[in-house]
């Protein structure tokens, strides 16, 4: 039997596997499933900033009281954090695995106090969720990735568990943006965060919203990021997301230099036994393969440690259409 134990960011995993935040994860019941069905950890359903804000935005409007706005602003906040407080210290009860809870946030503000609040009820580590899509003209893409960089500044002075940020892969230098995140006390990165995505219905005329599932070959820009990102920075870890559904998905990322995998719309489609299949996959694979443990294999092929890295580089179909016409 293989050891599939992982170090991520200072805690012990029994799994590479991690059960991605989603709705599944916000359910005590589909947790307790989760970790019986071999997940090394957990990332709660994030707590949303800007849900809050248009929530409580619209108690507001409907509100009988509308001199009474710095109340309902309070409440509404503390009720949704309350209620995530409460889902933490369940989870930790019930778990044995680490729980990682998660903040979707779209600007530095308030919610700093979320994360001291949520590092209080015994989150293990914090997954931030930072993305906000930036239609202003006059700004410079080094501001927004300032925005990004006191945030991760700000929490680091409020909390002390392990920060794991969440980002999209895009930025003009994802490297040197990775390399800072790091610099300023990042443990891990994922890569890459699922955004609502919009559709055109031609029959109705109407723009409305695409599938919220990844599909397997979304495997990719995460696979080419992971093998570069874990060799330019080795020392910060990589949690690998978005088109890992099945067990040679798990491999493909660990090879590329992965600590962790996140899966989340396998569970969905295929049920949340999907990672007891993943495990097996795993552990038959590398007695196939003669690996004892993860660290013996981990990298393999990342991108210094293959001999034609172009393969990781190479952004144009030369090679693919040169023979055709």
């Amino acid at each position: 039997m293989a050891n599939l134990k992982t170090d991520f960011v200072g805690l012990t995993l029994k799994s590479p596997i991690i059960a991605g935040s989603s709705g599944l994860t916000a359910d005590m019941n589909e947790l307790v499933d989760i970790e019986k069905s071999g997940a090394g950890a957990v990332v709660l359903k994030s707590i949303f900033e800007e849900q809050i804000i248009m929530e409580t935005e619209r108690t507001i409007e409907f509100s009988d009281f509308p001199t009474q706005e710095d109340y309902i602003r309070e409440y509404v906040k503390a009720n949704n954090l309350q209620q995530y407080i409460e889902l933490i210290k369940e989870a930790k009860s019930r778990l044995t695995i680490p729980v990682i809870a998660s903040i979707n946030c779209v600007k530095d503000g308030e919610w700093l106090d979320y994360a001291a609040k949520i590092e209080a009820a015994g989150a293990d580590a914090l997954e931030l969720n930072i993305f906000t899509l930036n239609l202003d003209e006059f700004k410079e893409s080094k501001e927004i990735e300032e925005e990004y960089f006191n945030i991760l500044r700000h929490l680091k002075k409020v909390v002390n568990i392990p920060l794991v940020i969440k980002i999209s892969n895009q930025f003009t230098n994802l490297t040197a943006f990775v390399s800072k995140l790091h610099a300023l006390g990042a443990s891990a990165v994922t890569l890459f965060n699922r955004f609502y995505e919009p559709d055109i219905d031609i029959r109705t005329l109407r723009v409305e919203s695409a599938s919220v599932f990844s599909m397997p070959e979304d495997l990719r820009i995460p696979l080419r990021w992971t093998g570069i990102l874990s060799a330019k920075e080795p020392k910060l870890q990589i949690s690998a997301s978005t088109g890992v559904h099945d067990g040679g998905a798990v491999v493909k990322m660990l090879l590329a230099g992965a600590t962790t995998v996140q899966v989340c719309s396998a569970m969905y489609e295929n049920g949340i036994s999907v990672i007891e299949f993943m495990n097996k996959f795993l552990n038959d694979w590398m007695e196939k393969q003669s690996f004892n443990t993860i660290s013996e294999f981990r990298g393999k092929l990342s991108y210094s440690s293959i001999n034609n890295a172009v393969r990781y580089e190479r952004a144009q179909f030369m090679k693919y259409f040169s023979s055709r016409k």
